[in-house]
């Protein structure tokens, strides 16, 4: 990922927060010369002392053929939240842009065992299901409803080498930063939150 040097993400509590806090990511791979991508929700986890991406494809999936396969160079994108800063919004006359967040993880697949799936299923649901009504757990759902697992497969993807970026206008000056900020905590809440970062880092 071509990242300029101003915009490069080094903070790894940062980069943790992007993948976290935006957990339906890009699984991408390449068989034989062709790439394939799938949506899903992905878990940063450390089993056995080793950091991975976790999640799972269903197995009619053509991708799935890249777990079973444990390829050496998947990548998983997580887009951390993006909006549109207008140039009217500069005090001299410049280009509009896009602001953003965004982490690029690479590494190599390796299939969960089914006990391991489980446990990460586990976790997704008591990730996104606390504090609901009528939580939906692992625990609580029935055996027939559990067999379901045996129609997917799960994978870690081992984490090798990480790309991160944070575009938020660090090459504005004070003046326009301070008004890009005001602009988008009025617009939408993915504006908002593309704000919020800003403030972490200049007010």
């Amino acid at each position: 990922m071509f990242i300029p040097h101003l915009f490069k993400e080094t903070n790894e509590e940062e980069i943790n927060h992007i993948i976290d806090t935006n957990p339906f990511g890009t699984l991408i791979t390449t068989i034989g010369g062709k790439p394939i991508a799938t949506h899903i929700p992905m878990l940063r986890r450390t089993i056995d002392g080793t950091n991975y991406i976790t999640g799972h494809l269903a197995k009619e999936n053509e991708q799935a053929d890249a777990i079973v396969q444990e390829v050496e160079d998947a990548l998983v994108i997580f887009q951390g939240p993006h909006a549109y800063v207008s140039s009217s919004w500069y005090e001299s006359e410049n280009v509009p842009t896009w602001n953003y967040q965004v982490v690029h993880v690479y590494g190599k697949l390796i299939p969960l065992t089914e006990e391991q799936l489980i446990e990460d299923l586990t976790i997704l649901l008591q990730l996104f299901e606390t504090g609901r009504r009528d939580a939906v757990l692992w625990e609580t759902i029935s055996e027939k409803t559990k067999q379901q697992v045996h129609g997917i497969i799960g994978f870690k993807l081992r984490i090798d080498k990480v790309e991160a970026a944070s575009k938020l206008s660090q090459n504005r000056n004070d003046v326009d930063y301070r008004h890009i900020v005001a602009q988008l905590e009025r617009g939408d809440e993915m504006e908002r939150r593309v704000a919020s970062e800003m403030k972490k880092r200049r007010t």
